[in-house]
């Protein structure tokens, strides 16, 4: 099967789910096809899916991960003693585990194609990270916490594990409540790794985009959190701070003591 055969058929798979949208076209355009097929995983409840759909779903995602650049945690220089700093897509890192900024029902983003790395971290790992954040929800029985985390499989990425973390939502004036629930984000994430025996994980920019925290004072809080955690518990755990635009690169560097 091609990549293209691959495709079409998630992409038919997942309208005959959707009697109203059924009858869709859909484009010839390799683009089109690819922005079709995530709004239809975003938008999908998490339920079981066929293993035939599993099968080439997992076979096509893949693929598209074969054809990005992945990044090691090896090919990565430390700005200080277990502490790195790297600006990229966070779905193609190998390490242990990735931090997701998630929402309180840890279901993901429902909205097609929304830039949030919430949407691209359930897009590029499967419709099986849904089922399985649905299934620690159900289990739970109420929504997470914000300052919680917890731990899923990464399935189809390049990394072992994702850790889902409730980042506070602003909605005005800067907290100290809001900032000490930043800093558990960290923390709760370090301790759930290091629970799990994982020796490396990355965080994203927890907060500072739909949740509207202060980059700036959420940045500061990240990397002071994060070595007074390492130094507290005398953990070695090597943390990966990721992000994704040039301006969040340049904050973290000065606040780290990179070189540029």
């Amino acid at each position: 099967m091609t990549q293209a055969e691959r495709r079409r058929f998630l992409i038919q798979y997942l309208l005959k789910e959707l009697p109203r949208d059924s009858q869709v076209e859909i484009p010839a355009n390799s683009q089109a096809q690819k922005r079709l097929l995530r709004s239809l995983f975003n938008i999908r409840m998490p339920a079981p899916a066929s293993q035939e759909f599993l099968q080439i779903q997992d076979a096509y995602l893949q693929e598209e991960l074969r054809q990005k650049e992945i990044t090691p945690l090896s090919s990565l220089r430390p700005v200080q003693a277990g502490l790195y700093l790297w600006q990229g897509d966070i779905t193609t890192l190998a390490c242990d585990a990735i931090v997701n900024a998630a929402n309180s029902q840890l279901l993901g983003c429902f909205v097609p194609c929304h830039g949030c790395i919430d949407n691209a971290i359930h897009t590029y790992a499967g419709i099986q990270l849904r089922q399985a954040c649905a299934d620690l929800m159900d289990l739970q029985g109420r929504p997470e916490e914000t300052g919680l985390a917890k731990i899923t499989p990464a399935f189809n990425l390049p990394c072992k594990y994702v850790i889902h973390t409730v980042g506070p939502i602003v909605y005005g004036p800067l907290t100290a409540r809001e900032e000490s629930q930043l800093a558990s984000c960290y923390q709760s994430s370090l301790a759930l790794a290091e629970q799990n025996h994982l020796q490396s994980i990355a965080f994203c920019c927890i907060s500072t985009g739909e949740f509207h925290f202060p980059p700036h004072r959420a940045a500061e809080i990240a990397v002071q959190t994060v070595k007074n955690y390492r130094e507290q518990t005398h953990s070695n755990i090597e943390v990966i701070f990721n992000v994704f635009k040039e301006s969040d690169y340049i904050l973290y560097r000065n606040l780290l003591g990179a070189n540029p």
